[in-house]
């Protein structure tokens, strides 16, 4: 969990949000560029998604139900970056219609893997990948929704973890902070007693720099983080930059471990960036 900052700038009245005190309160759940895959994280919470039927009401989830009513809602849930004219008209609609605003997953948060795109000419890409071209209209980058709209919350991962997302909606139903963590990858590794892959094998591990929420996952399969949750709450990432250069890694490859899931979250970009100019 993560509070946007450019929302606390512009209402900082979204910090404390109330409690939410209609008896069922609605949801709307939407989505932008993206692989579905924190909306099925959402379906996927089985009997968890029973208990939150119960307490909510989704009158709006295209993934899910073809039933779908006009808002305002409480809740809206946003997947996906921002990557045409299209999407940043319409988020503009959605915040508008949302008394609570709260991106989900890599993608809504971070730009996502397409930001990768933002360090390239898009024109060469759209070119090489389609038969016509012109028929193509993008915007030169993949942004995460809080550049274009004020955002209550952001909840991290790619896909997010399921039971943070119930937990999020708990709180918000209860009025108060949700229990989601800010530490890095490397508690849940000890929690698991994982032996550190960067330690033991040398590899290049992004757990450091990373905030929690998926168990640590890669390294529980002796593999590195990839950083799919994105920057912790304090990252040092010039630490971790050194320690990769330690471990042998050239430039490039530091630069791809930070131009990843998270690439556009500005601590990665701005490690990455620093690596190319030196």
């Amino acid at each position: 969990f993560q509070m946007s900052s450019k929302s606390v700038a512009k209402d900082k009245t979204t910090s404390h949000q109330p409690p939410i005190t209609s008896h069922r309160p609605t949801v709307a759940v939407f989505k932008f560029a993206s692989c579905d895959g924190c909306q099925l994280s959402l379906l996927d919470a089985e009997d968890e998604l029973l208990d939150v039927a119960r307490a909510v009401d989704i009158v709006y989830f295209p993934e899910a139900t073809s039933i779908m009513r006009k808002g305002p809602y409480d809740i809206g849930l946003v997947e996906g970056s921002i990557t045409t004219h299209h999407d940043a008209e319409r988020i503009q609609q959605v915040r508008r219609q949302c008394r609570t605003l709260v991106t989900i997953g890599a993608c809504a948060t971070s730009g996502g893997i397409q930001a990768l795109r933002n360090w390239k000419d898009v024109g060469g890409l759209v070119r090489m990948v389609y038969a016509n071209p012109d028929f193509i209209r993008t915007l030169k980058m993949s942004t995460p929704v809080a550049e274009h709209v004020p955002v209550d919350f952001e909840l991290r991962g790619c896909p997010i973890n399921k039971h943070q997302l119930i937990e999020l909606i708990g709180a918000m139903l209860a009025g108060r902070k949700p229990n989601i963590p800010t530490y890095s990858v490397c508690l849940e590794c000890k929690r698991r007693a994982n032996v550190c892959v960067a330690v033991a094998r040398g590899a290049a591990c992004m757990g450091p720099v990373t905030q929690a929420g998926c168990g640590a996952l890669c390294p529980s399969f002796d593999r590195g983080c990839y950083g799919c949750f994105g920057p912790m709450e304090s990252p040092n990432t010039a630490s971790l930059t050194e320690q990769f250069r330690i471990l042998g890694r050239g430039d490039d490859d530091i630069v791809r471990a930070f131009r990843s899931y998270s690439a556009w979250a500005w601590q990665f970009r701005q490690a990455g960036e620093e690596c190319e100019k030196s």
